[in-house]
C-alpha cells in the first residue's frame, strides 16, 4: 500500500500542473536597454516549470492528507464504539496502516514544501538584485533630470539677459517666468540652489531657497534689502521655547492595554452607511478618553499662541497660528480608537492656570447630532472658542470624520481674530488590514481684521507618491492677495515657514498647467511635534497631556469626564465591567431624552429639533455669530465662579 501511495504520487505530480502566466513589464522608461538572452528566458521557463510542479506536489499531498485524516478518523470512531474483543485486533492493525499512510504522505508534503522555498530563496535573490538596480536607475534617471532643470534655468536667464543687452551683469537682468539671482554668476547660484516641487496636480506652486541678506528688486521694481534675522523677527526657530517641566506633579502611565479579541464583522455588518454615533459600540473600539478630551488635546501646544501674541507683524502672527491648527492633528497619527461619546450635558475642564497659563472649558451641548462647545481663556492675552459638531459615516472599508463648526481665536492686545475649521479624517482598513488614519481636505484661515488669509492644504497618503507622508504645504497672503510666507511640513511631525521674497509664474507644463515660483529665504522651524512617552504603544499612543487629561481631579463638576464610571472601568482594564457600565449609562440618557420629548408642548417638527428645543445648556449659550452667520454656543460664563464656590447644585445627574 505505501509503494501505491508513493506511486500515486509520482503520477499526479507529472499529470497534473498549474497555468502560471507571468506578466514582466519594464518601468524604467529606456528603451535602449537590452533584451533578455535566450539563455535568460529560457531559464524564467525552467522555474516557472518548476514552481508549477512543486506547487502542484503541495496540491496533491494536501488531498491525500484530508482523504487519509478522514480515513484515520473514522477507525478511531469505530475503535471507540467496539464491544467484542475479538474485533479489536483487525481494527487495530487498519488504524495502523492508516495512521502510517498519513504519516508518509505528511512527509512527501512537508519534502515538498522544503524543495519549493529553496527554489524560491534562490531566485527571489536574484529578483532582488534586479530590483535594486532598477531603483538606482531611477534615483539616476531623477538626479538627471534635476540638473536638466538647473541647466534649462541657467540657459533661459542667459538668454533673457542678452536679448535685453545687459549679459555682462546677470544679476540685475529679471524677467517674468525667470528667477532672481543672488550672486554674480548664474552657475554658482545653481548648484547652491534647492528646488522643492510639490506632488503634481496637489499644490500650484514651486519653491526655491536663496540666501537671507542680499539686495533684490521687489515685484515694485524698487530694490531693497531683505534680512531674516532673530533680531526683527519671532519666526526664528532657534527661539522656540522648549517644553518645560510641570509645576504639578502628573501622572505619567496608566494601565496597559488589555489584549481582548473581538470580531469586529460580527459588529459592523449592520452599521454600514448609519450615522455612527447611532451604533451601540462596545467600549473595544474605545479609548479611555472622551471626545471632551480629544478637544481638549488640540491645547498640547498652546506655547505656539502664547509666542504669536508678541508678533508685531500680522502674517507673522498667521504663520504660527497656521501652525497651531496643524499640531492639533500631531495626536491622531497612532490614535485609531473611537474616543467616548459624551453624555448629553457633560463637562471636562482643564484648570492648569500656573502650568500652562490657561483655563479650558467643554459642555456637550447637544447629543443628536453630537456636538461639543469649547473656550479656553488664557492669562497670556488670547481666547479661544469653537462648537464642533462631529459628523461620521461608515463606509465599509473606511470611516469618514467630518468635524463641523468654525474656530475661533482672538489675541486681546491686537484685536486680531482668526477663523478656521477642520479638515476631514479617515480611519481606513476597518475590516481588513492595519487600521491607519489620514487627514484630507483645504483649510483657509482668515484674520477678519487685518483680512490676511492662509491656504493649508493637507495632501492624501499615496503609496505611489514620491512626496513626504503626511504632508501639509500653505501659503500666507496678506489684504492685497500677496504671497508673504511659504508653510511646508507634516502634520505629525514638524512645520516650518519661509518669508517670499520673489513670486513669478513658471513656465506651462505639457497639459497646460502653470504653476508659480516661489523665492524664498531658508525656512525656520516653527512647530515639533513632542515625542510619545516611553511605553506608548501599549498606553493607547496617549501624549504627555493626554495621560494626564482623565486623571481624578478634586472640585470638579459632577458632570466632569473623569468621573464617567464606564471611562474610568476601561482604564483600568476593567473591559467586561465597563461595557455592562456603558450600557446603563446609554440607558438611562435615553429615559431622560424620552422625558424631555414628552414633557415639550410646542409643535417641533423632528425629534431633533425638539430636544434642540428642550435642552438648554448649562455654561453656554446659543447666539448667532457674526462673522460666519451659523448658530453656535459660546461660553456665558458662571463656571469658574461656580467651582471656587463648589456650588454644583444646577448639574444635572448623568452618571
Amino acid at each position: 500500500m505505501c509503494l501505491n501511495l508513493m506511486g500515486h504520487l509520482c503520477l499526479r505530480s507529472h499529470q497534473h500542473s498549474i497555468p502560471i502566466s507571468i506578466t514582466w513589464q519594464d518601468d524604467s522608461g529606456d528603451d535602449d536597454d537590452e533584451t533578455a538572452s535566450p539563455a535568460d528566458k529560457s531559464e524564467l521557463h525552467n522555474t516557472i516549470k518548476n514552481l508549477s510542479l512543486k506547487l502542484d506536489d503541495l496540491s496533491t499531498c494536501n488531498d491525500l492528507i484530508a482523504k487519509h485524516g478522514a480515513a484515520l478518523q473514522r477507525s478511531l470512531n469505530e475503535l471507540d464504539g467496539l464491544r467484542i474483543p475479538s474485533e479489536s485486533s483487525e481494527k487495530l492493525k487498519a488504524v495502523n496502516e492508516r495512521a502510517t499512510l498519513f504519516r508518509i504522505t505528511s512527509n512527501a508534503m512537508i519534502n515538498a514544501c522544503r524543495d519549493f522555498l529553496e527554489l524560491a530563496e534562490t531566485h527571489s535573490r536574484k529578483w532582488q538584485r534586479a530590483l535594486q538596480y532598477e531603483q538606482e536607475q531611477r534615483v539616476h534617471l531623477e538626479e538627471t533630470i534635476e540638473q536638466l532643470a538647473k541647466q534649462h534655468n541657467s540657459l533661459e536667464r542667459a538668454f533673457r539677459s542678452g536679448t535685453s543687452g545687459r549679459a555682462a551683469n546677470p544679476t540685475k537682468s529679471f524677467s517674468e517666468g525667470s528667477f532672481l539671482t543672488s550672486k554674480g554668476e548664474d552657475s554658482e547660484e545653481d548648484e547652491e540652489t534647492e528646488y522643492f516641487d510639490a506632488m503634481e496636480d496637489a499644490t500650484s506652486f514651486i519653491t526655491v531657497i536663496a540666501e537671507a541678506k542680499e539686495d533684490r528688486k521687489a515685484e515694485g521694481g524698487t530694490p531693497g534689502p531683505v534680512d531674516w534675522t532673530s533680531s526683527d523677527n519671532v519666526l526664528d526657530g532657534t527661539s522656540l521655547v522648549p517644553k518645560e517641566p510641570p509645576k504639578v506633579k502628573r501622572r505619567d502611565r496608566i494601565p496597559d492595554k488589555p489584549n481582548y479579541s473581538l470580531n469586529l464583522w460580527s459588529i459592523m455588518k449592520n452599521c454600514i452607511g448609519r450615522e455612527l454615533s447611532k451604533i451601540p459600540m462596545p467600549v473595544n473600539f474605545n479609548e479611555p478618553l472622551s471626545m471632551l478630551q480629544r478637544l481638549t488635546e488640540d491645547l498640547e501646544y498652546h506655547h505656539l499662541l502664547d509666542k504669536a501674541v508678541h508678533c508685531t507683524s500680522s502674517v507673522e502672527q498667521m504663520c504660527l497660528v497656521a501652525a497651531f491648527s496643524v499640531s492639533s492633528y500631531s495626536t491622531t497619527v497612532h490614535r485609531i480608537a473611537k474616543p467616548f461619546n459624551p453624555m448629553l450635558g457633560e463637562t471636562f475642564e482643564l484648570d492648569r492656570l500656573d502650568e500652562m497659563g490657561l483655563r479650558s472649558l467643554c459642555e456637550q451641548v447637544s447629543h443628536h447630532p453630537p456636538a461639543a462647545a469649547h473656550y479656553v481663556f488664557s492669562k497670556n492675552g488670547w481666547s479661544l472658542w469653537q462648537e464642533i459638531t462631529i459628523s461620521s459615516k461608515f463606509r465599509g472599508k473606511y470611516l469618514s470624520i467630518m468635524p463641523l463648526g468654525a474656530i475661533h481665536l482672538e489675541f486681546q492686545a491686537s484685536g486680531n481674530h482668526y477663523v478656521w475649521r477642520k479638515s476631514t479624517s479617515t480611519v481606513h482598513n476597518i475590516i481588513v488590514g492595519k487600521l491607519w488614519i489620514d487627514q484630507t481636505g483645504d483649510i483657509e484661515i482668515v484674520n477678519h481684521k487685518t483680512k490676511d488669509r492662509c491656504q493649508l492644504k493637507f495632501l492624501p497618503y499615496s503609496y505611489f507618491s514620491k512626496e513626504v507622508a503626511r504632508k501639509v504645504t500653505g501659503v500666507v497672503s496678506d489684504e492685497q492677495g500677496k504671497a508673504q510666507y511659504v508653510l511646508s511640513g507634516s502634520w505629525d511631525e514638524q512645520m516650518e515657514c519661509s518669508k517670499i521674497v520673489q513670486s513669478s509664474p513658471s513656465s506651462p507644463s505639457s497639459d497646460g498647467k502653470q504653476k508659480t515660483v516661489y523665492q524664498t529665504l531658508p525656512a525656520k522651524l516653527l512647530w515639533k511635534k513632542y515625542p510619545l512617552p516611553e511605553n506608548a504603544e501599549n498606553m493607547y499612543y496617549f501624549s504627555e497631556l493626554a495621560l494626564t487629561l482623565n486623571e481624578h481631579e478634586e472640585g470638579v463638576a459632577p458632570t466632569d469626564s473623569r468621573l464617567r464610571p464606564d471611562q474610568r472601568l476601561m482604564e483600568k482594564g476593567h473591559w467586561d465591567e465597563a461595557n455592562t457600565e456603558k450600557q446603563r449609562l446609554e440607558e438611562k440618557q435615553r429615559v431622560w431624552r424620552r422625558r424631555r420629548l414628552e414633557a415639550c408642548s410646542r409643535g417641533c417638527g423632528s425629534e431633533d429639533e425638539k430636544e434642540a428645543d428642550t435642552y438648554m445648556p448649562l455654561w453656554f449659550e446659543r447666539r448667532l455669530d457674526p462673522l460666519t452667520g451659523e448658530m453656535a454656543c459660546v461660553y456665558k460664563g458662571g463656571y469658574w465662579e461656580a467651582k471656587e464656590k463648589q456650588e454644583w447644585h444646577m448639574c444635572p445627574n448623568i452618571f
